[in-house]
């Protein structure tokens, strides 16, 4: 089993932010770091005290992590950033909210002895004395502590005080990674009630010394286990009087929770809210993945139903659908998608939920406008099937757009003339021109566009391809007549335009089309661009030209793209078999790359210093095989270092470049000695991006590094922990589980089968609910008053005839085939048929292969049942099922995910 943690966050937006700059605005941006670790930026919102950003992250992490953390700040251009506020959300705090948290934070000042990070290594032992027991803290060494100075480092030093004694360490300058090895001792009297404190501090010369954390150990506890060893993390300092001035927990919201904050105090007397409230929504997900074989017999009656399709009795997928709220549908349909692209099942699985679909529509204007399963799935397979494509297609159109920065209006009552600027050396433009110019760089961008996606048919993947194809004629047979003869195009542009290009073109960055958000002029412009693409989508229908009458000056050029979309449909829906398998061939072949992109490069050689002869700037792409680079993009490829050769891929601390956007990888040369290449990123969120990418594709590497140097071997020592031997032990340990989700990940089939499981379980009761509206057969004996016989069961129901013997095992559980359980109701569980329920040889009394304390019930395959008991008994929830009514007794709560 592995346990598996991620963050689902969602920065929405900040107001009533204080005024940074002499503007009386600001220019915020958030910074969110996990136990102190940054790991993701926004964009930056200029000029404004009530930013919007609508971001969305998910991250992969440790179980073990403590908290998230989030820092608004303000950009400046000509010195430091300002600090605004924080909101930090602890990992109990999270997982008191199943359903995540949603909803409007406070910001908080921040604290200096509250920005505490990194652990310290304590040995503590009781040892007897002359006259009575003493205490002997060794204090070791400490790891990822704070840095305080401008050089990127600390000046650290321990103090160690117990029982009105201090005692310190010595100081060891510009390290965040200090080894001390030093002892204290302290008379120890028995009984006595007082705590060790164990403080770590920055020295400063000039200025007062800084607060790094510090660890309180109860000595009576240690008392009774007279020595203990490890890694302590550090506090912050809690004792100062105010801490006690703030409201319950580290949330002040007045949205999804009311809590008592409207005015508490912070720390400079003001009411709280005086730093503004920033607007998130963040979900901690757990979970248990259990090995491969677990989930085997779910997913084989997944993928059964999906081959079977319409023709197969079973009705699984559409009662997952009736069964899924509104709320998770997105999470629900990503999941499955991602279950079947690891099978190879996905244009099958979308099939069967247009088959679906469409046998409830009676309007064809209606068709796909709901938030159904197979809009929320085929959604999500644009997005992880064909992104590179949407790419390809729009990314030269946005770059344009951006770069141009033109302004651009078609709406009469929204002109303003003065935002142009002059046409001429003395005459401004007059509003006719304006709205002249925005159609004809409208029309430009349009034409653009719909040329380059009439081109793209051939670099349109495959299996996009040929699920559209399957949509198209999927419409097509259900509405044949002639005066529905554009709802098989419409069924196609209501997927590829409305839902994914015209999103992408609406916000760019979102789709990584961008880096950053678009001004206030250019988004104008992408809206624009967007209405018109969805105007093509929607066939130019009337009800379309009359909700806006002022874009009829783009009318011609959405005529002609509705005749090009039809004409590129046409060509796209138009693969065959042995064209899908042979161009499906093609593309894999060409081993598209996970990440690539321009860096620096860092090579240290010898012992020597590092120079700015060893920094060059190159293009690099990471593949399934290798790490790449060359001097252009177009150029040949160099390989850099084998994949299956890296050992860790981690940050480099900011002291040993003067940035703090440098990662390095860590990998063995063909003698198998460890080299490393030090790699600069422009920004903390390529830094994670190209961590997590190098960290997915390694993580089943053999000889993975434990721990690591995050600084550099210059001179004659390491520069984090002043180690003299090259080749010592890492002094911090490697952080190879911290990712961030892509689009493009490596498909996980144990995790989404995972999820499944667990979504399953939480609509337990609707399936039940569904079990139990339909009714048994009328003319089963005894139910019409027949008297039972030796060939009826209890309560008069039929005994199994064939080679399993009876029904009922000895202990009254039902076995497969049976009606249901002994005094249970006449229930005739067809959905159980849906799930594989088929009798099986031996079955009356099945005992799980997991060793339950009772014996399953099982109806349907025992592999199946396995599934369903292993993992709620690993739990502690004792022996149940999903598939059937439930063991008897074994009480306690269920702990879901």
């Amino acid at each position: 089993m592995a346990k598996r943690s991620s963050l689902s966050i969602r920065i929405v937006e900040g107001k009533n932010l204080p005024a940074k700059d002499i503007t009386g605005s600001s220019d915020p941006y958030c910074i969110v770091k996990v136990d102190n670790e940054p790991i993701i930026r926004t964009a930056t919102v200029w000029k404004t005290l009530c930013p919007f950003w609508g971001e969305e992250y998910k991250v992969h992490l440790p179980p073990t992590f403590h908290s998230v953390a989030f820092y608004v700040m303000d950009e400046d251009a000509l010195s430091r950033d300002d600090v605004i506020g924080k909101v930090c959300l602890t990992r109990d705090t999270l997982a008191a909210h199943p359903k995540g948290f949603s909803g409007w934070a406070h910001l908080t000042e921040v604290d200096p002895d509250e920005e505490v990070q990194g652990e310290i290594h304590l040995r503590l032992e009781v040892v007897p004395g002359t006259r009575a027991c003493r205490l002997r803290c060794s204090v070791l060494e400490a790891r990822d502590l704070a840095p305080k100075d401008r050089n990127g480092a600390s000046d650290p030093f321990v103090r160690v005080r117990y029982n009105g004694r201090t005692q310190e360490t010595s100081i060891v300058k510009k390290s965040c990674y200090p080894r001390w090895n030093e002892t204290f001792e302290f008379e120890l009297e028995e009984g006595a009630a007082e705590a060790l404190c164990v403080e770590a501090w920055d020295w400063d010369l000039v200025s007062r010394n800084d607060f790094l954390g510090k660890v309180v150990v109860n000595v009576q506890r240690l008392w009774a286990a007279q020595r203990e060893e490890g890694w302590f993390r550090l506090q912050p300092d809690q004792s100062k009087s105010r801490r006690e001035e703030k409201p319950p927990g580290p949330l002040a919201l007045y949205s999804a929770q009311k809590w008592r904050n409207s005015s508490v105090p912070t720390s400079n007397g003001s009411a709280l809210g005086h730093l503004g409230s920033l607007q998130l929504e963040v979900r901690l997900r757990d979970e248990t993945v259990l090995p491969s074989g677990c989930y085997q017999p779910l997913v084989q009656l997944l993928c059964r139903e999906v081959k079977l399709g319409n023709q197969g009795p079973g009705q699984l997928i559409s009662l997952i659908e009736e069964t899924t709220s509104t709320e998770c549908r997105q999470e629900v349909a990503t999941t499955l998608l991602k279950l079947f692209l690891g099978q190879g099942l996905a244009k099958d699985f979308l099939d069967l939920l247009f088959q679906l679909e469409l046998s409830h529509t009676c309007e064809a204007n209606t068709l796909f406008r709901s938030n159904s399963l197979a809009s929320k799935s085929m959604e999500s397979f644009l997005k992880v099937a064909g992104m590179r494509y949407l790419h390809g297609v729009l990314g030269p159109i946005i770059d344009r757009v951006f770069e141009e920065k033109k302004y651009v209006e078609l709406d009469p009552s929204k002109v303003e003339v003065k935002d142009v600027g002059c046409s001429g050396l003395h005459r401004p433009q007059t509003e006719a021109e304006v709205l002249e110019q925005s159609a004809q760089t409208l029309r430009a961008h349009l034409g653009a566009l719909l040329s380059a996606l009439s081109r793209s048919v051939r670099a349109c993947p495959a299996v996009v391809r040929a699920t559209f194809r399957q949509l198209f004629r999927r419409v097509r047979e259900r509405f044949p007549s002639a005066q529905d003869e554009n709802v098989p195009f419409i069924a196609v542009t209501s997927f590829l335009c409305l839902r994914f290009v015209s999103p992408a073109i609406l916000a760019p960055k979102l789709f990584h089309l961008r880096e950053r958000h678009a001004d206030a002029r250019t988004s104008r412009t992408l809206l624009l661009l967007a209405k018109a693409v969805q105007n093509v989508g929607n066939m130019d229908t009337p009800a379309s030209r009359a909700k806006e009458t002022w874009m009829e000056p783009l009318q011609p050029m959405v005529r002609q793209g509705v005749a090009q979309l039809k004409d590129f449909i046409t060509k796209l829906v138009d693969i065959q078999e042995k064209d899908e398998l042979d161009l499906q061939r093609a593309l894999s072949l060409q081993a598209p790359p996970v990440k690539e992109g321009p860096l620096f490069i860092h090579r240290t050689k010898g012992k020597g210093p590092l120079t700015s002869s060893s920094f060059k700037k190159l293009h690099f792409s990471l593949t399934t095989e290798a790490l790449s680079f060359a001097k252009t993009p177009s150029s040949k490829k160099s390989t850099l270092i084998k994949l299956a050769n890296i050992r860790a891929a981690e940050k480099v601390e900011e002291k040993s470049f003067g940035s703090s956007h440098v990662m390095q990888a860590i990998y063995t040369d063909d003698s198998g000695r460890l080299q490393t290449a030090y790699l600069q990123c422009k920004c903390v969120n390529e830094l994670n991006q190209w961590l997590s990418a190098l960290r997915k594709v390694c993580i089943n590497n053999t000889g993975l590094l434990g721990s690591y140097h995050p600084g550099i071997f210059r001179g004659d020592k390491w520069s984090c922990c002043h180690q003299r031997d090259k080749t010592d032990l890492g002094c911090n340990k490697t952080r190879s589980w911290v990712t961030l989700q892509e689009w493009n990940d490596p498909l996980d089939h144990d995790l989404e089968a995972q999820l499944i499981y667990r979504h399953l379980l939480g609509v337990e009761a609707a399936l039940r609910k569904q079990q139990r509206a339909q009714r048994f057969e009328p003319n089963l004996p005894g139910a019409q008053g027949e008297t039972p016989t030796a060939e009826h069961g209890p309560r008069g129901r039929p005994r199994a005839n064939g080679p399993w013997g009876s029904p009922w095992g000895p202990t009254g559980r039902a076995v497969p085939g049976s009606r249901g359980p002994p005094g249970g109701p006449q229930v005739q569980p067809s959905w159980l048929a849906a799930l594989g329920a088929e009798p099986h040889p031996g079955a009356a009394d099945v005992r799980c292969p997991t060793g339950c304390a009772a014996p399953c019930q099982v109806l349907g395959d025992p592999r199946v049942l396995s599934l369903f008991c292993l993992t709620p008994s690993y739990w502690g929830a004792g022996p149940r099922s999903l598939l059937g009514w439930g063991s008897q007794g074994s009480g306690g709560s269920r702990v879901q995910g």
